[in-house]
């Protein structure tokens, strides 16, 4: 696959692109996979920047589709959680959608969906979409190089063990053997992305009371 890629790069990144706004726009559930196979594949900034662009605009595909007539019944028909923060997100959309995006706990879908229910305008949905899912598609982008320093390590071993005639030779992979370092700072990423709406929010106050 990645001597295919290595020959065919940008119709290789033309085809991964594709596929992932449409799994965005059909809200595949778990598009995060895709961005662990870019990392693997192109490496994590490549896969990155894909990424980004292509899960934007199938957020906004599927964010035009609930804002047509289906989203007027949607909305009717949202639940207490919805209808309990259409005010908060209709009087400050940037801080909400902001914080959602950055927010790794929220399903993606869903907030590509709540917003056009609740009125978000377009282009504010764009921006904080682009801009605010950078941070977590990055590193599971770049978790997903790490996956690929270890598969490597797994082929390197296993083609020394077979030139040298042994008896036995498989692959072997302990617990240990999963926490490379890109791994490690990846998770630690997503740790701090995860905090980053509060620091923004108490930034906000403290700028307010000055």
């Amino acid at each position: 696959m990645r001597s295919y890629i290595g020959d065919n790069f940008w119709p290789a990144i033309a085809i991964y692109g594709a596929l992932y706004v449409v799994a965005v726009a059909l809200s595949f559930p778990a598009a995060w996979v895709l961005t662990i196979a870019g990392g693997i594949f192109f490496g994590w900034w490549v896969a990155g920047l894909v990424t980004i662009l292509s899960a934007t605009m199938g957020a906004s595909i599927l964010f035009w589709i609930t804002s047509t007539s289906l989203g007027a019944q949607m909305r009717d028909s949202a639940g207490p959680f919805v209808q309990k923060i259409r005010k908060g997100m209709q009087d400050d959309a940037v801080n909400y959608m902001l914080f959602l995006r950055l927010v790794p706990a929220f399903p993606f879908t869903l907030v590509n969906i709540v917003p056009a229910i609740l009125g978000v305008p377009f282009k504010i949905f764009f921006w904080t979409t682009l801009f605010g899912i950078a941070p977590g598609t990055f590193a599971y982008a770049y978790a997903g190089e790490g996956v690929t320093s270890i598969v490597e390590a797994q082929a390197t071993a296993f083609a020394a063990c077979t030139s040298a005639n042994a008896a036995t030779c498989g692959v072997s992979l302990a617990p240990s053997d999963l926490l490379t370092p890109q791994l490690l700072i990846a998770f630690s990423a997503l740790g701090l992305v995860s905090l980053m709406p509060i620091v923004i929010k108490r930034f906000r106050a403290n700028n307010a009371t000055s």
